[in-house]
């Protein structure tokens, strides 16, 4: 999720050229306490959130949203990241990003929900990739 999750698919954007699929965006909030903020996200999205840990960080994915808190210097590396782009084939993403002039930050891992990769685009914006575990 995020962070090292992805939640369910919301839209389904195509880039033609590449045929990279970028399944879902989810939207990335740190929150200073992460149960009193789940509800307001369930019932804003009908969605049950779905928490884990990871790297010191407790998550929470409701919907488009990957919700975190934890202790400043564990978040700070989450709260780095623009957004994260939910992607069908995650090596094809990352072959692609870095083929347009993107950086890998954090190269393909392993995660509690599949697989993650940051990037840094070529214009600056640092974005986690997630896909399916391979």
């Amino acid at each position: 999720m995020t962070g090292p999750v992805a939640g369910p698919a919301t839209d389904s954007v195509t880039d033609s050229a590449t045929g990279s699929t970028i399944v879902s965006v989810i939207a990335r909030q740190r929150v200073d306490d992460l149960e009193a903020a789940v509800p307001f996200y369930e019932r804003l999205t009908g969605r049950t959130a779905d928490r884990f840990d990871f790297a010191g960080v407790r998550l929470a994915a409701v919907g488009p949203f990957l919700l975190f808190s934890g202790p400043d210097e564990a978040v700070r590396r989450v709260a780095g990241v623009n957004a994260t782009l939910a992607v069908a084939d995650l090596a094809a993403a990352v072959a692609e990003g870095v083929a347009g002039g993107a950086t890998v930050v954090v190269p393909p891992q392993a995660t509690p929900n599949g697989r993650r990769a940051v990037l840094r685009h070529p214009h600056g914006g640092v974005y986690e990739y997630v896909g399916p575990g391979e």
